[in-house]
Order: structure tokens, then sequence, then C-alpha cells
């Protein structure tokens, strides 16, 4: 599996939106109409065998946040630390190899959270991620990693991964995303980045979707 290239000329446009967005289930994701909670208690995916524009507002190489179970991480671990807020965070790919449409294997990119405050804040659970296209939106489901919470110093960076599946001739239904909408674990808000990849093959009804999130620091 072949990780992508935001690296050059990926960018962020980190455009807040009050879009209410929501992590997905196995059976098409949940809506955009509530907040990300957090949580896992909905069905998984599990990777499937088979088959712009933008800005990056941030660069892969930044500093990774602490897991606060570790108990490592000087300040960065501190139980009084909030959570992280959107309009706190910056938002950007990582650094891949760029081929995210070469072949129908799956994909992926890592998605960079910073915290651009002077205090540590706190991320843990599963973003909500919704996919835009010209014709409409798509939730993706989540994976079935476990969640940890991770505690983010000021100026350092934490990431999640997108899995997806691209679209290839005669390989089913073509979804033409163009850009890609983040909410943060139990926020209400979210930022905007140009979807850097191609066209993926639309699985918004699968059981065992190729095409899902995992949780922030998984």
């Amino acid at each position: 599996m072949r990780l992508f290239h935001a690296a050059a000329a990926l960018a962020a446009t980190s455009t807040l939106a009050l879009t209410l967005t929501a992590c997905g289930s196995d059976s098409g994701g949940s809506s955009s109409s509530s907040a990300s909670d957090g949580q896992s208690s909905a069905p998984v995916a599990s990777p499937a065998t088979t088959a712009s524009s933008g800005t990056a507002t941030e660069n892969a190489g930044a500093t990774k946040g602490t897991d606060s179970s570790s108990g490592t991480g000087g300040t960065g671990t501190s139980t009084g630390a909030a959570r992280c807020h959107t309009a706190g965070l910056g938002f950007s790919f990582g650094s891949g190899d760029g081929k995210v449409s070469s072949s129908d294997d799956q994909q992926r990119g890592a998605v960079v959270l910073k915290n651009k405050t002077s205090a540590a804040c706190t991320l843990q659970g599963f973003p909500g991620v919704d996919l835009k296209s010209s014709s409409g939106s798509w939730s993706l489901t989540r994976s079935s990693v476990a969640p940890k919470k991770v505690t983010l110093p000021a100026g350092s960076s934490a990431t999640f991964t997108i899995t997806f599946l691209p679209w290839t001739q005669g390989s089913g239904t073509e979804f033409k995303a163009t850009s890609v909408v983040v909410t943060p674990p139990n926020e209400t808000t979210s930022a905007t980045l140009a979807w850097p990849g191609g066209s993926l093959l639309l699985q918004d009804g699968a059981t065992h979707p190729g095409t899902y999130t995992g949780p922030v620091g998984g």
C-alpha cells in the first residue's frame, strides 16, 4: 500500500465551516448532521481486498503529539489540558509518493492536525470525514483501530489516516472527490481541504468499504 504525497503543491485551505459531521458506520457512515463524538461504538470498516487545487497549511514533518497514556512527553502530558478545538488547529495533508490513483490498490493519506495555540490540548477519537464532489457528499466509516488520547503541546501535531480505494475504468461507480471536510473529535465545526487525489470507487453503502478513516494518533 503506497502513501500519497501532498508535499508538492498540496496545501491547506483551512476554511472553517459550520458543517456538522459525524463518524460513519459500515452501512454508509453517519450523516454530517451531528458532531463527531470521538467514540467507536458503531460498526467499523475493514480493508477491502479488491476493488484541485488547494494549499496545505502545515508540513508533514511537524512535531508529533504525545500519547497521554504513556506518561511521557513533558508538558504535553498534563492531565489538565483542555480539548483541542477546531479554531485552534491547523489542517494539512502529510507526505507520500503522490501516486494516489495509479491502480486499484488501496492508498493511504495522513491528515495533520497542528496545535496553533499557546497551550497544550488533547484529542481523542475519530474525526468526522466527509468527501465532497460536485454531485454530493460521502461520510466515511471508521476503522477498527481503538482510539487513544493524544496530548498536543503548543506547536505540535498529530495525524489520522484516510484509507481509500481509487476508481479505475470498469471498477464500479466513480466518485470525483474535490474536497474533504474534517471535524475534529467532539467538535461541531469543520475545516475543508482540497482533495489531493483522483476519483474514488464509490462504496458508500458497502458493509466493508475500501475507503474509511482511522482515529487521531492511530
